[in-house]
């Protein structure tokens, strides 16, 4: 049981018995460095059901629990502050009971709950994957990770915006100049394949336009007719009216971007329970806008259009319905959500992670489906998050400037090589050793840099940085849990001994470890309650830095008992788990050998 808890229980009973008082509640704090004890209990709140000095009450609180609390070896009081030494005895308790589980922190599903469903990437389909969709899937995945471990069902999901004029440009592109050329016959991923030929399309576009303006059009009026934008937006009419040869041809270029965007997930290490298409849904909600105009949710203005009107909720009037009865995405959203709980029933939330540039957008969506009765809409969360820069600067898709996720990843493991050999730490491994290794630090440098940052905050991503074996980062975390395996190896105690209360005497760096090990649970809680990785990541981090002020200062193998040696073994197997497990959350491998 969380010490914390327990001792809540015990201070309450104590001050009903000495002041026959009821504290509603018990403040604790960590005990400060300068000072002796576990956990402080902060006194003055309870002043306002005890009358009396503040450092009397302590002493007298703390005097009683040491007499009648098994747990409680001694106490000191400083001011108002009450600081508690607790036993080892409870300390060791703790660690037998969760040594040897496997899943430790993590909660098993509660199967009658309702489940979440998370939804990220959803990417255009002209282009590859680039930097800020490596956020957003890292950032997605993670969260899901987090709130399965945390007791509840997920479902993983993306809706891919496959339709509309972004992909009808791309098609045109080819069809004007990619001489039947494939990603096959090109040895292109179909992604960047497609991507290449949005670039072109903006390029010839930008072409016409500049001829229309010597031809003495202005730039508005150029940017409107030029042939090139205009044969998409026929082809797009076309795809809407199912002309079959631009359906066919739609199908194919898409298919070769989905082939590409699955290497780009398998390569980054995420992935899906199901997928939503746009070309599917963009129909959906229309149905419910009549429903709302009905409830008077909706208006309807005198061209036919037809409004939601929030300005009592503090926003704007927005437009649900085109004049034409054509939807638009805040349509398409609200028919989507609501076809997943038909399509899911035993959901009962969902989560949306999307750019913090679309935080107007989800406000609207959740006010508009609540205001349509549906009781679910008060657990919807965007999960709203900054851009990524790099030092080089901002990324531009039409130019062909974007960081391409592909190439980032592989930068991030030829970086990783780079340092690896400098610092000349993989000597005695094959190359494939090494190559995989390399794939392992590098994908762990990228993805703990960028989780460890609270999502709401914009980044700017320096892959040198990131791969330091020193400070906050995913490799020097990996080199810990390498370094623990490596003293497990070098072992020869037997990991299943229980030690009992009475066996061995704590070190303060065993005690600084076993409490920071007992907070995890709570971690996967938190971080599950505030979709944030960043708790998980920073956390990982304080522990192991315990760890390795725990390895300066403990002598492991070299212990002066055999009881000690063995419990430091298992501490630090435990210690190494609950890294692994916490890295799994972030969807970060941690390498046996380093």
């Amino acid at each position: 049981m969380n010490l914390q808890l327990i001792l809540t229980e015990h201070v309450k009973k104590t001050v009903k018995s000495l002041y026959n008082s009821n504290l509603e509640s018990v403040e604790f704090q960590a005990t400060r460095k300068e000072f002796s004890g576990d956990i402080t209990v902060v006194v003055f709140p309870m002043l306002r059901v005890i009358k009396g000095n503040p450092v009397q009450i302590g002493e007298q609180i703390g005097e009683y629990l040491v007499s009648n609390i098994d747990e409680i070896k001694s106490f000191n009081v400083v001011k108002g502050f009450l600081n508690l030494e607790i036993n080892d005895s409870y300390y060791l308790n703790f660690f037998n009971e969760i040594k040897d589980d496997a899943f430790y922190g993590y909660k098993k599903i509660v199967e009658n709950e309702k489940a979440i469903m998370v939804e990220y990437s959803s990417p255009n389909t002209n282009k590859p994957l680039h930097l800020g969709h490596i956020r957003n899937n890292l950032l997605g995945y993670s969260v899901a990770e987090i709130i399965k471990a945390s007791g509840k069902k997920v479902y993983k999901t993306q809706i891919i915006n496959d339709r509309g004029i972004h992909i009808c440009k791309s098609m045109i592109a080819w069809k004007r100049f990619g001489n039947n050329e494939t990603p096959k016959s090109t040895l292109l991923k179909g992604d960047k394949f497609v991507g290449n030929y949005y670039v072109k399309f903006d390029q010839e576009y930008k072409k016409e336009i500049k001829a229309l303006v010597k031809e003495g059009k202005t730039e508005e009026e150029a940017k409107k007719t030029a042939p090139i934008l205009l044969e998409a937006q026929s082809l797009l009419r076309k795809w809407e009216a199912g002309d079959k040869e631009t359906v066919t041809l739609w199908k194919i270029m898409n298919q070769w971007v989905y082939d590409g965007f699955e290497m780009t997930y398998k390569n980054l290490g995420v992935d899906f329970d199901n997928l939503y298409y746009e070309s599917k849904t963009y129909l959906l909600g229309k149905e419910f806008i009549s429903e709302g105009l009905k409830k008077e949710v909706f208006f309807k203005k005198e061209d036919g259009s037809v409004w939601c009107d929030l300005t009592t909720d503090g926003l704007d009037e927005k437009i649900v319905l085109r004049a034409d009865g054509t939807a638009v995405y805040m349509t398409q959203d609200i028919g989507t959500a609501i076809q997943r709980i038909k399509d899911y029933p035993d959901v009962g939330g969902m989560v949306y992670t999307v750019g913090n540039e679309q935080d107007y957008h989800f406000q609207v969506l959740f006010l508009i489906i609540k205001k349509l009765g549906f009781d679910w809409a008060k657990n919807l969360y965007h999960l709203s998050y900054g851009m990524v820069d790099l030092p080089t600067g901002k990324m531009k898709s039409r130019e062909g400037t974007v960081v391409d996720a592909d190439d980032l990843i592989d930068n991030m493991a030829q970086t990783a090589e780079e340092i690896s050999e400098e610092l000349g730490k993989l000597n005695g491994y094959s190359d494939a050793e090494k190559q995989n290794l390399y794939q392992v630090i590098g994908l762990g440098a990228l993805k703990y840099y960028i989780l460890k940052v609270d999502p709401k905050k914009r980044i700017l991503f320096d892959p040198k940085e990131s791969i330091d074996f020193q400070g906050n980062t995913g490799p020097f975390i990996q080199y810990t849990y390498a370094r623990i395996q490596s003293i497990l190896r070098k072992s020869d105690v037997n990991t299943d001994v229980v030690i009992g209360n009475n066996e061995v005497q704590l070190h303060e760096k065993e005690k600084e470890l076993l409490k920071l090990v007992q907070l995890f649970p709570e971690i996967i809680q938190n971080a599950a309650k505030q979709y944030s990785p960043a708790l998980v990541a920073n956390y990982t981090y304080d522990l192991v830095k315990a760890f390795n002020s725990f390895y300066q200062n403990v002598s492991i193998l070299g212990a002066d008992t055999n009881t000690e040696k063995v419990f430091r073994v298992q501490l630090s197997k435990t210690v190494a788990k609950t890294i692994k497990n916490a890295f799994s959350l972030l969807g970060i491998f941690v390498p046996e050998r380093m």
